[in-house]
């Protein structure tokens, strides 16, 4: 009887920042069982990244490791990343995941919504990745940055947001070139795949669904697939953001 062959991302280490809850925690799973030593990042949920570790470390002793940082201080960037190789001696990918997101309408926008809402989803990506870009160098690794179809579509009463959005998208493909050819650079645009904490009115998930071209909402691991195919399918892919929205930037918009 044949044994069966090595996990595809045995023996690589990833970084997924925000990565104790949602979509974060759900990534975390799917790139560990695919063979990979996982670093949960978090800021302030530490219960549930301890609990996802010792979760994941049940599974596979030594695998997973709870790593706390604020992302709008730019210097503990480098100690992030440093503690990573501390624990598992490399960096194979970095998923720039973590995210602040709440509406800022126009007339109302403060300088500190301004600088939360870019600092977290366009200017920590952008010197996380800077931080790591040596070690990912040395073992010609992948970053996966998880933007939004309303980086491209703008989503009313979020024009902060959208807007970062947006520049993390260009980030992306400008990484993409600055990197190569020993790193990947690839970004992710979820759709209705999970709504804001707080929830969203059911009458306004309905239309969101009726403007989706597959009438329905995605899940969790949709996106988690589509990241763990960049980290092992996707080798000849660099500078490409993926919608995972069930069609929903084809047409129609809130």
């Amino acid at each position: 009887m044949s044994q069966p062959g090595p996990a595809p991302l045995d023996g690589k280490a990833v970084l997924i920042t925000g990565s104790a809850r949602r979509l974060g925690a759900a990534m975390a799973r799917k790139l560990h069982g695919a063979g990979a030593r996982v670093a949960i990042h978090y800021r302030s949920s530490s219960a549930d990244a301890d609990a996802l570790v010792a979760g994941l470390n049940a599974a596979r002793t030594g695998s997973a490791v709870a790593l706390q940082a604020d992302l709008l201080d730019l210097a503990s960037l480098p100690g992030l990343v440093a503690a990573v190789v501390d624990a598992f001696d490399r960096l194979d990918i970095l998923v720039n995941n973590a995210s602040t997101f709440y509406p800022t309408p126009v007339g109302e926008i403060t300088a500190a919504q301004f600088d939360d809402l870019v600092g977290t989803n366009l200017r920590a990506p952008l010197f996380l990745s800077q931080a790591a870009a040596s070690q990912l160098r040395l073992h010609e690794g992948l970053i996966v940055n998880m933007v939004d179809i309303h980086g491209s579509r703008p989503l009313k009463r979020h024009p902060v947001y959208s807007a970062a959005k947006a520049g993390l998208i260009m980030l992306t493909r400008s990484l993409a070139r600055e990197l190569a050819p020993k790193v990947r650079v690839n970004g992710i645009a979820p759709g209705p795949v999970m709504w804001p904490e707080g929830g969203v009115d059911p009458d306004l998930q309905q239309k969101i669904l009726e403007r989706t071209a597959l009438r329905r909402p995605g899940s969790p691991d949709d996106v988690a697939r589509a990241v763990l195919f960049f980290a092992t399918e996707a080798p000849y892919v660099t500078g490409q953001v993926l919608a995972i929205d069930g069609g929903r930037s084809l047409g129609g918009g809130l």
